[in-house]
């Protein structure tokens, strides 16, 4: 699991989210989240690490950091929650939750941490469910709805 640190003593003139630069998956969302976003500076953490000393090398590359202009640090998935407060059309309640709810704060926790250890099958989920071009997604997703959907309907007459 990773550690969560609560502040740096060098803060970004502009909310700052440092991701690894060697995941695919990590560059896929990433991209997505660009163009959701405004005002928030994307850098990874191969390119920042050495600025932000209270955050040892280990812990970027087990998760995330979203870094705010007052320094404070948020961690894995909060990270991502916190980063809605910067897009275009802010989602503020996933954060909320995560600071508010101590089973939505492990559920979120226990399934970033899933991820990051199984980063290539969440690439080829990634792809399966929105097509490879993060710029263009395709909601295949729903498709594999209306397929599970159809075959809980087909189990359900024969049944």
């Amino acid at each position: 699991m990773f550690q969560k640190i609560p502040r740096t003593q060098s803060p970004p003139s502009k909310p700052l989210m440092i991701w690894d630069g060697n995941c695919g998956f990590c560059a896929y969302w990433i991209q997505v989240w660009e163009s959701k976003s405004s005002g928030i500076t994307f850098k990874t953490y191969q390119e920042v690490a050495d600025q932000f000393p209270e955050i040892p090398l280990k812990e970027f590359k087990k998760a995330s950091r979203f870094i705010e202009t007052n320094g404070q640090i948020f961690s894995g998935p909060d990270s991502a929650y916190r980063s809605f407060f910067h897009f275009k059309r802010p989602l503020k309640f996933p954060h909320r939750w995560y600071q508010k709810s101590r089973s939505f704060r492990w559920m979120s926790d226990h399934a970033y941490n899933f991820m990051a250890k199984n980063r290539p099958a969440m690439m080829k989920i990634t792809y399966a469910f929105w097509g490879k071009n993060p710029k263009q997604q395709k909601p295949y997703w729903l498709l594999w709805l209306l397929g599970v959907l159809s075959i809980i309907l087909l189990f359900v007459k024969v049944i």
